[in-house]
């Protein structure tokens, strides 16, 4: 390979700011790193019956999922780490969010086959993360569609949980028909947003081959 074609899967960078912990301690990725430490707590409160302090911790993730990346953004505090970061915690937000779901909602069979498709789509979205880091390249940063479908879902989830089923946190005021609207819409959007990545990861697969085809 000529001295202008670059080894995708290289470990060492060239330059500093390529690392993966270059400029790593930055407000945006202390509050995803809250955002990862809050599922356990939301997920223990939701466990031991407490579905109100459990709804209000879930909104406190999901404004943390919101201020990061305008705060990132306005401050140029992006950084190499926090476009891994970040996607991680949505995922692992969101798969702790669904099985508390299911958990809550065993019972409804057109909901449980719902959730598990998030499930499905979820895998989906970790396994092509795995493949691309295991070749030495990076996930794409979140597109808009992914984010407005992570903000779908979290809006439309913490209504569920808040005020849906029989362990509503405030009142069970919503019927089952509209709760499974919104898992509908929030699936379409969140199954939009894994064919959004599709492009942009058979693009570095490609490339990956063809520097790969050229050294040998």
């Amino acid at each position: 390979m000529s001295d202008e074609i670059k080894n995708v899967n290289e470990v060492k960078d060239d330059r500093p700011e390529d690392a993966l912990f270059y400029n790593w301690n930055t407000i945006p990725n202390w509050l995803c790193f809250l955002r990862i430490a809050l599922i356990p707590v939301f997920s223990v409160l939701f466990i031991k019956d407490k579905f109100l302090i459990a709804a209000i911790i879930m909104v406190v993730a999901a404004l943390t999922d919101l201020f990061d990346g305008k705060i990132a953004r306005k401050f140029n505090q992006v950084s190499n780490l926090g476009k891994i970061l970040d996607p991680i915690a949505d995922k692992l937000s969101q798969m702790a969010i669904v099985i508390i779901l299911l958990y809550k909602f065993w019972n409804i069979t057109y909901f449980k086959v719902l959730l598990f498709m998030f499930i499905l789509k979820e895998v989906l979205m970790l396994a092509g993360g795995a493949l691309l880091l295991s070749k030495g390249l990076r996930p794409s940063a979140a597109e808009m569609v992914g984010k407005v479908s992570t903000t779908v879902f979290y809006v439309f989830m913490i209504v569920i949980i808040a005020f849906g089923g029989e362990n509503a946190a405030i009142k069970n005021i919503l019927p089952e028909w509209l709760m499974i609207c919104m898992v509908v819409i929030s699936l379409i959007l969140t199954f939009a947003a894994l064919f959004s990545y599709a492009p942009g990861f058979i693009k570095k697969i490609k490339e990956n081959k063809k520097f790969l085809d050229r050294d040998e």
